[in-house]
């Protein structure tokens, strides 16, 4: 299982915690805009924690999980456990 989150913001921390049936993604977040018009400056400035949990639709080989975070993106490979790939389910047919 992959999945791809993109930050939006500039992070100072960044701290990625994995179990077996969720993602925690926890960071220091800022932001700066600025615009000039008419000549007035206007400058916003936001900035935070940010901590979600991400439920995941299987169990995972948590210890198995590679994550890399470049331009604001971050990408995880999540390997799903040895059980849930051995999983058959019949189908009953009407």
């Amino acid at each position: 299982m992959r999945f791809k989150l993109s930050i939006i913001y500039i992070c100072q921390y960044l701290d990625v915690r994995v179990t077996e049936q969720a993602v925690s993604i926890s960071g220091k977040r800022w932001s700066e805009t600025s615009t000039q018009e008419n000549g007035m400056k206007r400058s916003e400035f936001r900035y935070g924690k940010f901590q979600p949990v991400i439920p995941l639709p299987t169990r995972i080989q948590h210890d198995q999980v590679k994550a890399d975070y470049t331009n604001g993106i971050l990408s995880l490979s999540l390997p799903k456990a040895e059980s849930e790939k051995q999983k058959v389910f019949k189908v009953n047919l009407s």
